[in-house]
C-alpha cells in the first residue's frame, strides 16, 4: 500500500514498485537515479520513495515505446501502397 506524503502525493517503496513493474529492486532505484522515475529519499536512515504518478507516466512512456517500435517495425514490411493508400506514387517535379 503506498504512503501517502503530507504533500498528498502518494509514495511507493523500491520494492513495491518493482513488483508492479516485474523488476529488480536495484533497477527500479537505477530508474530513479537516471531520471526516468520521480524518488527521494525520505527518513533516517534516508530510503527511497517514488511518486506513484511518476511509476505511471513511465508505464505511458513504456506503452508508446513499444506502440513507436510495433509501427516501425510494420513500416519496414510494409509496401508502398499499403502505407500510402492506393493508386500511382507522384513525384512533385
Amino acid at each position: 500500500m503506498p504512503e501517502t506524503s503530507p504533500a498528498g502525493v502518494r509514495l511507493f517503496t523500491p520494492a513495491q514498485v518493482a513488483e508492479m513493474l516485474a523488476l529488480p529492486v536495484d533497477e527500479v532505484v537505477a530508474l530513479v537515479l537516471d531520471g526516468r522515475l520521480r524518488g527521494m529519499k525520505v527518513g533516517t536512515p534516508a530510503r527511497w520513495r517514488i511518486e506513484a504518478a511518476s511509476v505511471e507516466g513511465y508505464l505511458d512512456d513504456q506503452a508508446e515505446e513499444a506502440r513507436r517500435i510495433a509501427l516501425w517495425r510494420e513500416s519496414n514490411t510494409a509496401s508502398f501502397p499499403e502505407l500510402w493508400g492506393r493508386g500511382s506514387v507522384h513525384r512533385g517535379d
